[in-house]
């Protein structure tokens, strides 16, 4: 039985993250004991079409600026966080977000606890932030930090500073790098393919799938190996949704994204990082 309560923001925060109804996030919430991430995987067991939050949304405003080296061969995303949207929207701000992001990319640098240490015009970021804190009263800091680095790589912001993508490409191929960038943006992949997926989302996305078979009638009494069969059929699925390969390609949907680098000249991926405020 749960021993935490579960309020009425809790409710509300797990509305929001997955479009379900106010009693069902109730009872996800009092099944699990009030963890968050276990009552978005119950009420996916449900049955239930949920948006699962992921770790990109963990901002709640602020400025998302993605860019490279002059190269194109290291590329940076830094998201400078604030508390409204007031804010977020200011130029001043933008203005401020971007000259950390430059700062990043001058000094090549390889964390946010590196950048906050990076001196502009004489004075850490760190005390930049800090003084900047104090002129507008909100709490804002470098809430995300993001590094790629291949042959060649593209960046992109979308929505006005709310999602930065950057994309590793084995070759200098600029058009077939935004492009991709553009796909990872609307379509938020998990890997660049299947190879790639993380166990843990694997074995999540599995069990899953089992635990939804087990409550379906027509599954009642079929040979173990059929539903192996068909088990492994919906994982294969899951991979040609939330893999960028194996994506449609937004751009023309008769062909995938594989399809499309195939014909841009043979391009790989290599890589890439998306952070979005959310």
């Amino acid at each position: 039985m749960s021993t935490v309560t579960i309020t009425a923001q809790d409710i509300n925060k797990l509305r929001q993250a997955t479009g379900a109804g106010m009693m069902d996030c109730r009872k996800a919430l009092t099944e699990t004991n009030g963890d968050f991430e276990a009552a978005i995987d119950w009420l996916r067991k449900q049955g239930q079409k949920v948006a699962a939050k992921r770790s990109d949304r963990e901002a709640k405003e602020g400025v998302v600026i993605a860019q490279t080296s002059a190269d194109h061969k290291t590329g940076f995303i830094v998201c400078v966080s604030c508390e409204t949207d007031f804010v977020s929207k200011n130029a001043d701000f933008v203005a401020f977000a971007q000259s950390i992001a430059d700062a990043a990319v001058a000094n090549n640098v390889n964390s946010a606890e590196e950048l906050n240490e990076v001196t502009i015009n004489g004075t850490k970021v760190v005390d930049l932030v800090n003084d900047k804190l104090a002129s507008i009263g909100e709490k804002i800091g470098i809430s995300k930090f993001e590094r790629i680095e291949a042959p060649y790589v593209s960046s992109y912001i979308h929505g006005a500073y709310r999602m930065g993508v950057l994309v590793g490409l084995d070759q200098d191929a600029a058009e077939a790098g935004k492009d991709v960038a553009m796909q990872i943006a609307a379509m938020n992949p998990v890997a660049v393919d299947a190879s790639s997926v993380p166990a843990d989302v694997i074995a999540r996305e599995k069990d899953i799938i089992l635990e939804l078979m087990k409550q379906d009638p027509k599954m009642a009494g079929k040979p173990e190996e059929m539903v192996a069969k068909i088990a492994e059929g919906k994982l294969n699925a899951f991979f040609k949704e939330q893999t960028l390969l194996a994506q449609a390609f937004v751009k023309d949907g008769s062909k995938s994204v594989g399809d499309y680098l195939k014909s841009a000249g043979g391009v790989n991926v290599t890589g890439f990082k998306r952070v979005a405020l959310g």
